[in-house]
């Protein structure tokens, strides 16, 4: 895997990129110490779990905007 220092990387990141794409990962490097790896991105990767994952899993019963309704009710009841 080719090495870059970061003014090199800087310089010619248009064809350091080209050849990322191409499938060539490459580091960056400063003063010769590597500090990152560059490479291809893989379009199937998820950052975050998709909406929906739990489909079929988890069920709202029907009365749920009703659930606990006199308990609820009597907290907020002001009348003394």
């Amino acid at each position: 895997m080719q090495q870059v220092n970061i003014h090199a990387a800087k310089t010619n990141l248009s064809a350091l990129v080209e050849r990322v794409a191409a499938g060539e990962p490459f580091i960056i490097a400063k003063a010769g110490r590597p500090l990152a790896t560059v490479s291809p991105y893989a379009a199937g990767q998820a950052s975050c779990p998709r909406v929906g994952f739990l489909k079929g899993f988890v069920s709202v019963p029907a009365d749920f905007d009703i659930m606990a309704g006199e308990e609820i009710s009597s907290m907020f009841d002001c009348s003394l």
